[in-house]
């Protein structure tokens, strides 16, 4: 087993779904197959493409999965996809470069510089403690203040003595609390503590933001943790949503159950009639996580 850094940006021409698959050529065969049931890490390039346009990516490590397994594409000869589970995005993108160090220790040339024939290979192997370092990183918020706790009123059950031991960072973040408290402090930074149905922004007596995050696939059904598959919902609309009374159509038009819903409840919808996004389009609903939802949950 290996662990390895994959490159996938917006606008590839590769069929990557990186909650779900990574697409390679078979060039890249061998080192994913060393893969298998360990962990990898996704980078976003410099250059990416949205549409017709061409913008600047976040040169970042933005999350971490685990390979499942590696299987021919059918379609494209000389093609493969890398099928992956236990997904979790960083609630910090990871820049590859923080001053002069570089989270992946054969990207730095003596001089300083950055290896640019390195930095070209879509699978780059790591080793673990440089996975670790990256990891520490991109959970940081959460690894050392009390945000998550705080906000979300979720107990990680992680105190400083927990982290202290020897035993790898990732084996303590797949558990299902602290993967539960990093979607949400990851989808409640993406639409800004408001709620995509409403618009409203509430904050209670207490001073805390009453925002919850929802999966739109939910986790029972081999939902990720990803924020293109979440929603910040408030309590009654994460309540309809969660049961189908209410969905959202792929251009973020609002859906509701016909008859089910009372027009109080309807009134409170955004009079747009228009989900409100995150303001980055890479992080807004995946049109696959939608088409399920209201497949699978809408009552429409």
């Amino acid at each position: 087993m290996a662990k390895a850094v994959l490159v996938t940006k917006i606008g590839s021409i590769y069929d990557d779904l990186p909650e779900e698959r990574y697409h390679f050529p078979r060039q890249y065969l061998g080192r994913m197959e060393a893969c298998v049931d360990d962990w990898i890490i996704y980078y976003e390039p410099g250059r990416l493409t949205v549409g017709s346009a061409r913008r600047e990516g976040r040169r970042a490590y933005f999350a971490t999965a685990c390979v499942d397994r590696v299987e021919a594409d059918q379609a494209r000869p000389e093609h493969f996809y890398a099928f992956v589970r236990d997904y979790l995005e960083f609630d910090r993108a990871v820049p590859f470069k923080e001053g002069t160090h570089y989270y992946e220790s054969k990207l730095g040339n003596p001089d300083g510089t950055t290896n640019a024939g390195t930095a070209q290979n879509a699978v780059r192997r790591i080793p673990d403690h440089e996975y670790d370092l990256i990891l520490q990183a991109g959970f940081a918020p959460l690894l050392t203040s009390g945000r998550a706790s705080a906000d979300q009123n979720v107990g990680l059950g992680f105190s400083e003595e927990a982290l202290a031991f020897d035993r790898p960072l990732v084996e303590r973040l797949v558990a299902r609390p602290f993967r539960d408290a990093a979607f949400a402090v990851a989808v409640k930074t993406a639409y800004q503590d408001t709620c995509a149905i409403t618009g409203f922004k509430i904050i209670n007596g207490g001073g805390r933001l009453e925002v919850q995050a929802a999966h739109i696939r939910p986790v029972a059904n081999r939902g990720p943790d990803s924020v293109r598959n979440g929603i910040a919902l408030c309590g009654t609309m994460h309540w309809m949503f969660d049961r189908g009374l209410i969905s959202v159509d792929d251009d973020l038009s609002i859906l509701v159950a016909r008859d089910r819903v009372p027009d109080t409840v309807v009134r409170l919808i955004n009079p747009s009639g228009r989900a409100r996004g995150p303001e980055r389009v890479d992080f807004r609903p995946h049109p696959n996580f939608l088409a399920y939802h209201r497949r699978e949950v809408f009552k429409g």
